[in-house]
């Protein structure tokens, strides 16, 4: 009967072995490894007898998994549940694989925690093809939310933008301005240069705009035809009409031709600036119903030009 179980013993020892997942044993009142399969060699690079205490396992994971990995690892096997964990853990050259590590708590006669077997795997290409799926959604959802023609932020992130911003500056009592641009006669310029040269003038003032005025957290999108909204959370009327003359300025310096332009030889835009500290009553689109009516001033007053809000700051504020 001994030899028997010999036999069957060393025969179980061997399909553990022959499989790529990592066979162990942990002995719960020593806190010691029992057992655990030579393939954790091929894999880290750390020997078999290296792995003497649970001190070593503890020590060979990644600081920044460390904590949270062990922490719910004492707490499931000290409940008696059978749980799984994923972390990094560090080869002998300093590398680190991910691991995830399968738990099985075996209890004694009385009910107490007896020790804990269990399979290392390496989850490692899962993990890397997961890091890539997550980039790639999230390059997806960068060009759902950026204008095709121009490359800056579209309508929809605009919104998305404004409305988060909104809620910040109401809750934190801050200012948020925004500066609205319009190309001056640009329908004679796609008439005169074809539209293709008129893509090529949105894409190049909308760079124009960017690297002039926006700044930090702040976004300029695209919000209509040859329309571009600035929006500048934390700034004031003074500084929101310091960067709309910066950008009428650059315009300027653009020197950019308009053969067929009412205003100038060479292509301008108005530009509408609106500032408010919102307060009780106040709501988001009655601060863009206010930058819109300072471009249409600034449309009607001959082009070409800045016009603020006379207004910054709602009067209760």
């Amino acid at each position: 009967m001994g030899a028997y179980l010999e036999v069957e013993s060393a025969v179980y020892k061997t399909l553990l072995e022959s499989t790529r997942a990592i066979p162990w044993k942990i002995d719960w009142a020593a806190a010691r490894f029992a057992y655990i399969g030579p393939q954790i060699e091929g894999l880290l690079g750390w020997s078999q007898a290296s792995w003497a205490t649970v001190q070593d396992w503890v020590d060979r994971i990644h600081p920044d998994d460390r904590e949270r990995v062990v922490q719910f690892c004492i707490a499931q096997s000290q409940a008696g549940v059978d749980h799984e964990a994923d972390y990094r853990a560090l080869t002998c050259e300093g590398d680190y694989v991910w691991i995830r590590d399968v738990v099985h708590v075996v209890r004694n006669e009385e009910g107490a925690v007896d020790s804990l077997v269990g399979f290392m795997f390496d989850i490692s290409e899962r993990k890397r093809a997961e890091e890539r799926m997550l980039q790639l959604q999230g390059e997806l959802t960068e060009l759902s939310f950026r204008d095709g023609l121009t490359g800056v932020a579209n309508r929809r992130r605009l919104d998305a933008f404004l409305d988060a911003e909104w809620a910040v500056a109401c809750r934190e009592r801050k200012p948020l301005s925004l500066v609205l641009a319009d190309i001056d006669c640009f329908k004679q310029y796609n008439d005169h240069y074809g539209h293709l040269a008129g893509d090529a003038c949105l894409r190049r003032v909308a760079g124009l705009l960017d690297t002039a005025a926006v700044r930090g957290l702040e976004l300029l999108g695209r919000f209509g035809g040859e329309e571009f909204l600035m929006v500048l959370p934390g700034t004031d009327a003074a500084g929101a009409l310091e960067r709309a003359t910066l950008c009428l300025a650059r315009l300027a310096e653009a020197d950019i031709p308009h053969g067929a332009s009412a205003v100038a030889g060479t292509l301008t835009a108005s530009f509408g600036v609106a500032t408010l500290l919102p307060g009780p009553g106040d709501d988001l689109l009655a601060l863009l119903e206010t930058v819109d009516r300072c471009l249409y001033r600034a449309k009607q007053q001959g082009r070409n030009q800045v016009v603020a809000s006379q207004s910054p700051l709602p009067s209760h504020a």
